[in-house]
């Protein structure tokens, strides 16, 4: 052993085995070994363990382990260690490194839940969800009561933000998508359609199918994945920084200043942006018509008027509209109700598309069903 450290141990007392440490405990000089300890306390007549640190100059990891060792032989022999004498840092990484289970050798991870158990977890969570989903639109519900009775707490200058980000700010994408799929219509029902000579129909396929289904699903596809996740990530942010909690605290309902703004621009600007799409879409079908079919501008153009109604058109609007809301409410209601994690953010975002992506294709089938019973 170093002459700049020094080991040594008496009985002042009995039942008591006084370790006296003094001079550099650190790790480079190596760790002294514990038998003429353990061969002490295998004597017999040791009640209790104490320690005399008086000389102790400088220790680091080297003193920690050499008195961790110790005090776990002394537990095995049911001792009393008595920490008091010890500087106040190692006995606070002591407690600290004690207050860690050690993982045996032999253990293993949890098994994983049967397959019945992982089915309840699942059913319980959807539960929950559908009833935070049910609570969350009461809530909406009922700040559109205060909104009609000019008592919401809402401000005009971010309804107008939220307008221009809804409607102008998504011109770009969804013109781009609607002519995409304008062309995909035209060009699926010319292949079929030419075969029988009736290449002018194409022109009533694109206007229909734009019009009644394809302008106002695809542009709400477009918005659930890029303002409804936009919803759910600013919402979710503010929750994580407790903003949201803030504006609780200051007697302001959130869903007042953050949740109805944005159901309300989307809700406007959707049907806006489905007749954009509409006409961006018939576009995209008039580009294959005239450009593989050989059909004249004036003929498609003719064709068109002549198949689509206003009552078409509707059916789309009413679509975006509901489509609108739908994603909304999906964006703020996993946003403001995110958890408090950046994880937690990026599973609202997830899930706010999701969710919004699969309340528009059953909204648009019970539509649809109801449009077919009312004959329109």
């Amino acid at each position: 052993m170093p002459a700049s450290r020094e080991l040594g141990f008496s009985r002042p007392t009995r039942g008591l085995l006084l370790v006296r440490l003094a001079g550099s405990w650190r790790l480079e000089a190596g760790l002294p070994a514990l038998g003429p300890l353990e061969r002490e306390l295998e004597r017999g007549g040791v009640e209790r363990v104490a320690f005399d640190t008086a000389a102790l100059e400088s220790w680091d990891s080297g003193l920690l382990g050499f008195l961790f060792a110790l005090i776990r032989a002394g537990e095995r022999r049911q001792l009393t260690v008595d920490r008091a004498g010890l500087p106040e840092g190692a006995r606070r990484l002591l407690d600290l490194a004690g207050a860690v289970p050690e993982r045996g050798e032999g253990s293993r991870a949890p098994a994983p839940p049967r397959l019945l158990a992982r089915l309840g977890g699942a059913a319980l969570e959807t539960l929950a969800g559908a009833r935070g989903m049910l609570a969350f639109l009461g809530e909406v519900a009922l700040g559109f009561g205060r909104l009609a009775r000019g008592r919401a707490r809402l401000r005009g200058a971010d309804l107008a933000v939220l307008l221009q980000d809804c409607g102008a700010g998504a011109l770009p994408i969804v013109t781009l998508i609607s002519f995409l799929v304008g062309l995909i219509l035209a060009f699926v029902g010319a292949l079929q359609l030419e075969q029988f000579g009736a290449q002018i129909f194409v022109a009533d396929l694109v206007g229909l199918g734009m019009a009644r289904e394809m302008g106002a699903m695809m542009t709400a596809v477009i918005m659930a994945g890029r303002t409804g996740a936009a919803f759910a990530a600013e919402l979710g942010t503010m929750t994580v920084n407790e903003e949201v909690d803030a504006l609780a605290t200051l007697g302001i309902p959130p869903i007042d200043f953050l949740a109805l703004p944005r159901i309300l621009a989307l809700a406007l600007m959707m049907p806006l942006l489905v007749l954009y799409a509409d006409l961006i879409g018939i576009l995209g079908g008039l580009v294959v018509g005239v450009g593989m079919l050989g059909l004249g501008f004036g003929e498609y153009y003719e064709q068109t008027v002549y198949r689509l109604t206003l009552a078409d058109f509707g059916v789309g609007l009413v679509k975006g509209a509901v489509f609108g809301v739908l994603v909304a409410l999906a964006g703020c209601q996993r946003g403001i109700y995110c958890g408090r994690s950046a994880r937690a953010v990026g599973q609202a975002t997830t899930s706010a598309v999701v969710t919004a992506i699969v309340s528009i294709v059953v909204a648009d089938a019970i539509l649809t069903v109801i449009y077919n019973v009312l004959d329109i």
